[in-house]
């Protein structure tokens, strides 16, 4: 995974150093010490004072012997520790939660998904059950040696001030990190919270289809649709952290009203509920079907190509067409990923957005961005919550002692 080149917040030279060290283990494991010494600047005797500590704190290994170059004493190379330690991702969805433990390699240990209705549920009840998953799972990590230090949560919605206005879950103004906090098992580094478009794109930067994809945007496709930019490696917030809410970008003035108060936003047209609707696959709500059979029945009829289903989705490509091109004109990225739903319905999607966003001024920019699907689908929000507890500990070893 990507982690900062030199920490820049941290305070003692001691702590610079073994956040310097742990870096560079990360982006070149398996690597000797000699090595380290080359890529830290650091003195030999320092860095093995380094690689110390960081054993000590289990989040190294050494393992070998290995030749480092081809003359010399072989050296033990220095790897991330794959396990015990591990950090958390929660993720709340409008239908479905969410939870994954991963561990300093980005290896998935644990995961699992509660289908069920979470729109319009109070936030108490919702972060019981999130607390309830949370539980269950940290207690599975436990019984298999594995110390989860942190969590980090994934919310659809907009984080102001400390509270969060999700629509889609009937969420205003809600202390969401106070409520979490105060119902998730207590960990070193405690709980974060964070918007699922922003973790998504990070998820797909450390582990999916974001690798390699430039400056991109995200498209998470759910009930809602979120975007997370990333730029040069590094996520996009804005200036108040709310950049990205393209799901209610209007695409359709005279279409339907939204949750948030708009009419006719991007979301009423190709988030999840619209399309199934569109579509005729009945809404999850009225359903005792689980949301992703409903999505498995979309694709089915797709492939057979039901009418009602094609003319949805293609409703769904012409409403992503006109979000994206005020996008794309706008921040001239190298890739698009289509998260969530979308990566589901990418075949069809895909050449009906190819073609509008290449109509509106690839003369002017010289090139079309590419668009390709997640390749981590519903599991990009989560997989980024879980990384992001990562990223923390790799920036600042020490946080754990």
């Amino acid at each position: 995974m990507t982690v900062p080149s030199r920490p820049t917040h941290i305070d003692t030279m001691r702590e610079r150093n073994l956040a310097l060290v742990l870096g560079e283990v990360a982006r070149h494991q398996p690597v000797t010490r000699a090595r380290l010494a080359e890529l830290t600047g650091l003195t030999k005797t320092t860095v093995a004072t380094q690689v110390a500590i960081l054993e000590e704190l289990r989040l190294t290994t050494s393992s070998g012997p290995v030749r480092a170059g081809s003359r010399g004493r072989p050296g033990a190379p220095i790897s991330l520790a794959s396990g015990p330690v591990a950090g958390l991702g929660l993720e709340v969805n409008g239908h479905y939660l969410a939870a994954c433990v991963l561990d300093l390699t980005g290896a998935v240990l644990l995961s699992e998904t509660l289908e069920g209705d979470n729109r319009g549920r109070p936030p108490n009840d919702t972060v019981d059950a999130l607390a309830d998953l949370a539980r269950g799972i940290t207690g599975q990590a436990a019984r298999q040696g594995l110390e989860v230090v942190g969590t980090q949560v994934a919310l659809p919605g907009v984080l102001v001030d400390d509270r969060v206005n999700a629509p889609n879950l009937g969420w205003k103004a809600v202390r969401a990190r106070q409520l979490l906090a105060g119902a998730l098992p207590s960990q070193p580094l405690g709980v974060g919270v964070d918007n699922e478009a922003n973790l998504g794109a990070l998820g797909e930067l450390w582990y999916g289809s974001g690798q390699g994809a430039g400056s991109y945007l995200y498209l998470s496709g759910e009930t809602g649709i979120g975007a997370g930019i990333v730029v040069d490696g590094e996520l996009f917030r804005g200036a108040h952290g709310a950049a990205g809410e393209l799901g209610h970008v209007v695409v359709d003035p005279q279409g339907p009203p939204c949750a948030c108060g708009g009419r006719g936003c991007l979301e009423q047209v190709a988030g999840l509920d619209a399309v199934l609707n569109a579509a005729a696959v009945p809404d999850p709500a009225q359903s005792a079907q689980p949301a992703e059979a409903k999505v498995a029945e979309l694709v089915r009829r797709l492939e057979d190509r039901d009418p009602d289903a094609c003319r949805a989705v293609e409703a769904a490509g012409r409403g992503l067409a006109v979000a994206l091109v005020g996008a794309v004109n706008l921040l001239d990225p190298d890739t698009v990923v289509l998260g969530g739903l979308h990566a589901r319905l990418a075949p069809w999607l895909i050449p009906t957005i190819e073609e509008a966003v290449a109509r509106s001024g690839n003369t002017l920019r010289g090139r079309t961005p590419a668009l390709r699907p997640s390749s981590l689908a519903t599991q990009s929000a989560v997989r980024g919550a879980a990384g992001a507890v990562i990223a923390r500990i790799l920036a600042d070893p020490l946080s754990l002692s």
